[in-house]
């Protein structure tokens, strides 16, 4: 087992980060507003996500800081993808869509996150990236990650303020994107 603590740590890790997506009950009522552009942004996210796994990962051998720093990434992307999916219940869709019935989601990681879900597949990438990746791809893996995500943040808070107004536009104010303390 000693000689695939990296793979171990990556795959439990990962496993735990997506199994709320599996159990998740997903929105299935009419939708008002849909923009599927926002599947770029999900396309350059996952670029970022594949870009971390060119590590040699899978060839650490021993528990080292590396592992121990993932572990913590990998325990709060776990923490927020489970909190985050519980609370939009069946809000959770894949394209960005508004259904009929949406509301606005304050609860929960929501509180103090606009886009908690976005927040944890961060810290999944920075955590499959701290095992082994060299600072250089870690860095250009962040960088497509996030012009990934400010593209999905950008069209689903656009279709948040159409649908919700002057109300969305005091919860951006008081509530940070998917960075704490990055509005």
């Amino acid at each position: 087992m000693q000689h695939m603590t990296g793979l171990l740590v990556v795959a439990l890790g990962s496993a735990l980060w997506f199994a709320p997506f599996i159990f998740a009950k997903r929105g299935a009522g009419s939708l008002i507003a849909v923009d599927r552009r926002a599947r770029w942004g999900l396309l350059l996210q996952v670029l970022g996500l594949v870009m971390m796994v060119l590590s040699p990962f899978w060839t650490i051998r021993q528990f080292s800081p590396r592992l121990a720093v993932a572990t913590v990434l990998f325990l709060l992307a776990a923490l927020l993808s489970f909190t985050a999916t519980h609370s939009l219940g069946r809000q959770l869709r894949f394209d960005a869509a508004i259904g009929a019935e949406h509301e606005l989601v304050r609860s929960g990681p929501y509180s103090f996150i606009r886009h908690p879900i976005y927040s944890s597949m961060l810290c999944l990438l920075w955590a499959i990236g701290s095992v082994a990746t060299p600072l250089w791809l870690f860095i250009a893996a962040t960088v497509v990650f996030i012009a990934g995500t400010e593209v999905r943040v950008k069209i689903e808070d656009r279709l948040l303020k159409d649908r919700f107004g002057e109300n969305f536009l005091r919860y951006q104010r008081s509530a940070a994107a998917y960075v704490p303390l990055v509005r």
